[in-house]
């Protein structure tokens, strides 16, 4: 058995890429329309890691999506939790559970996916402006 993806169904293709791609650094590994089906796969990697991929699916015709904490999440090991977590940042998204502790972080999609970010090895000393902050929401 070997793991393939995780699908999370998005709302908005440029939002979701400048999310995941630009902001989180996932690397775009191929992209299907599907004319008769009405909808877009996009498949995305982590750097040097694309047997596990992230399937963002796009439904050209309109429909609500409802997250809940019931999905659970994504999770990705980073070298660098504060590196990582100061470039999403300046990306304007919200970390919603900084990584105080050196070691976990959560942020969520612009579909409201759940995302934890765990830091590789052990974790790094702790530091500010991450020590000091507060929970943001729900993660």
């Amino acid at each position: 058995m070997k793991y393939l993806h995780t699908m999370v169904r998005i709302s908005d293709v440029e939002a979701s890429l400048k999310f995941f791609r630009d902001a989180l650094g996932l690397e775009v590994t191929k992209e299907m329309k599907n004319d008769q089906g009405r909808f877009t796969l996009i498949y995305l990697a982590a750097p040097g890691n694309p047997e596990a991929e992230v399937e963002l699916t796009y439904n050209w015709d309109p429909e609500e999506y409802t997250g809940g904490r019931n999905f659970g999440h994504i999770a990705f090991e980073v070298e660098d939790i504060y590196a990582i977590c100061d470039r999403l940042a300046k990306h304007g998204v919200t970390i919603l559970r900084p990584p105080r502790d050196g070691y976990m972080a959560f942020i969520r999609s612009p579909d409201n996916i759940s995302i934890e970010l765990l830091q590789a090895d052990k974790p790094l000393p702790p530091a500010e402006p991450w020590v000091s902050m507060k929970n943001t929401g729900s993660w």
